[in-house]
């Protein structure tokens, strides 16, 4: 696996050979989060289908982790994108947060991160509690501590969906930064720098 920095970037090609053993995913999730404090005011949301629809099947091998996020209002929504990926959910990791949040209902002081797997797929560390405390730092910026708890229990190689930022080891693919892949039909901004008919790997 080769990181941003190491070569151009290149297709994925979801026909081909699966190729990741653990996915971890942020979805921009369009419930709640329009508005003038939602998510909207900082990127643009998809929609349940659209979510579901992103051919994440394709790009994990078939023995595979899959990490994803959702909220308190998106909760019951990722157990069925998790579903539609072709996953079993097992467990939720809540990310308890040291201060309280907004909340149409009760005030908001945790995330979820929702563990599936599919095929054979054992976890590597069988100690890891179903919570984790982490601060909070800027607007959907999830707590660094994920990628450790993640390569602790799952195997690479790894790849964030919806990243904001590039892990080193990790593969990422994002609106936000210079994607390391490319996704056929999901065009995003750093794809316009490379030549996506060149043959795939």
């Amino acid at each position: 696996m080769t990181g941003p920095s190491d070569s151009p970037k290149r297709p994925v090609d979801v026909s081909a050979s699966p190729r990741y053993k653990t996915v971890l995913a942020d979805p921009p999730w369009d419930v709640l989060q329009k508005g003038g404090k939602g998510a909207s005011r900082h990127y643009d949301l998809m929609t349940l289908d659209q979510i579901k629809a992103l051919p994440v099947a394709g790009l994990a091998e078939d023995n595979a982790h899959l990490w994803l996020w959702v909220t308190n209002a998106t909760l019951r929504d990722g157990y069925d994108v998790m579903e539609a990926w072709g996953f079993t959910p097992r467990s939720p990791l809540t990310w308890v947060k040291p201060r309280i949040q907004l909340g149409h209902y009760l005030r908001n002081a945790t995330e979820h991160l929702l563990f599936g797997t599919r095929g054979v797929a054992p976890v590597r560390y069988r100690s890891q509690p179903t919570w984790m405390f982490a601060p909070v730092q800027d607007h959907s910026h999830k707590p660094e501590e994920q990628y450790a708890v993640i390569e602790r229990i799952s195997r690479g190689p790894f790849l964030e969906l919806f990243a904001r930022r590039h892990q080193p080891g990790w593969d990422a693919w994002g609106n936000q930064i210079d994607s390391s892949v490319a996704i056929p039909g999901y065009p995003v901004p750093s794809d316009r720098s490379v030549d996506t008919t060149q043959e795939t790997r």
